[in-house]
């Protein structure tokens, strides 16, 4: 009998239970190098630049990673076609993180950048969420 069972159709705008998708990790990590990035100016210590350059360098490859994470596994089409400039402000925020960036970089100029491209994505990434979920957080 199970054969003949009745099929429900089912569909999600993402891969999993939205739960797990949050540009807060990008933040977090972008905020991380932004401190790290004012603690070394501060200090004229080679030994505190170096492991500085090292941490500053991982969290910056983490930002880097969860940004992809939202730009490749949660935002689907209807996203980008609703907000045409969203390629554009992910790959800015990129390499905003990347070699050009805070990975490669001791600007905090470029750390603000960063977080505010970040900001941007997360006022967007929030606003899809409360659409789809009926107007409220999860």
């Amino acid at each position: 009998m199970r054969l003949f069972a009745r099929t429900i159709d089912v569909s999600a705008h993402c891969d999993l239970p939205c739960g797990v998708y949050d540009p807060a990790q990008a933040r977090i990590e972008a905020e991380s190098v932004k401190k790290i990035i004012d603690k070394v100016n501060d200090s004229d210590d080679p030994d505190m630049r170096m492991r500085g350059t090292i941490i500053k360098e991982q969290r910056s490859e983490l930002v880097k990673h969860h940004l992809w994470v939202l730009w490749t596994d949660y935002f689907k089409p209807p996203h980008f076609e609703k907000y045409p400039h969203l390629h554009q402000l992910f790959n800015e925020a990129t390499k905003l993180a990347g070699a050009s960036g805070t990975k490669g970089s001791w600007d905090a100029a470029t750390a603000d950048e960063l977080l505010a491209k970040i900001e941007e994505i997360a006022t967007i990434f929030w606003e899809t969420k409360d659409a789809s979920a009926g107007g409220t957080r999860a």
